[in-house]
């Protein structure tokens, strides 16, 4: 999943939780794991060094394509979560700021937590990793991203109607 609809739907899930800042984060956080269980398109890391025997020894390579590779995920992860403020906080929902802002981070960090593990190999994110990869093992489509963006764009729209309905 892009980091796009990582935010959108991290914020619809914490706005379940407006008045329980750490719940809402936590269900965020989940729902990063919930989507990316769903067959999904990703565009590609050019800085993505696998390792098809361990995934756990998968890396980012410092250099040019990172570097590409950082402005395409922050301007991705920048987009995910000025559309949420827009949608949940001054659009549809009215939800509180600091929610909407807290889900849209929660649904974005397990990405980043795995380049920290990628670059630091910690136990402490270990169990992490391996839950991350084992959630998307066999989940990315290869399809035009078009599709891919369709897809997301149709999932997001169907999130934002389910809470319409549940919220109001």
């Amino acid at each position: 999943m892009t980091l796009t609809t990582h935010a959108l739907v991290g914020a619809a899930a914490a706005q379940l939780f407006p008045s329980y800042p750490y719940v809402a984060f936590v269900a965020a956080f989940a729902s990063h794991f919930a989507i990316d269980a769903l067959p999904h398109w990703d565009y590609t890391i050019l800085s993505s060094e696998k390792d098809l025997r361990n995934p756990l020894n998968n890396d980012m390579r410092l250099g040019k394509l990172f570097f590409i590779d950082l402005l395409r995920i922050g301007s991705d992860a920048l987009l995910g979560i000025v559309l949420s403020v827009i949608i949940f906080a001054y659009g549809i929902f009215h939800a509180p700021l600091v929610i909407v802002l807290i889900g849209a981070l929660g649904g974005i960090v397990p990405d980043p937590l795995q380049f920290v593990y990628f670059k630091t190999h910690t136990i402490l994110l270990e169990a992490l990793q391996r839950f991350h990869i084992w959630i998307q093992k066999g989940k990315t489509l290869r399809v035009h991203p078009a599709i891919g963006i369709f897809l997301q764009v149709t999932l997001v729209l169907a999130v934002v109607a389910i809470e319409k309905i549940v919220l109001h």
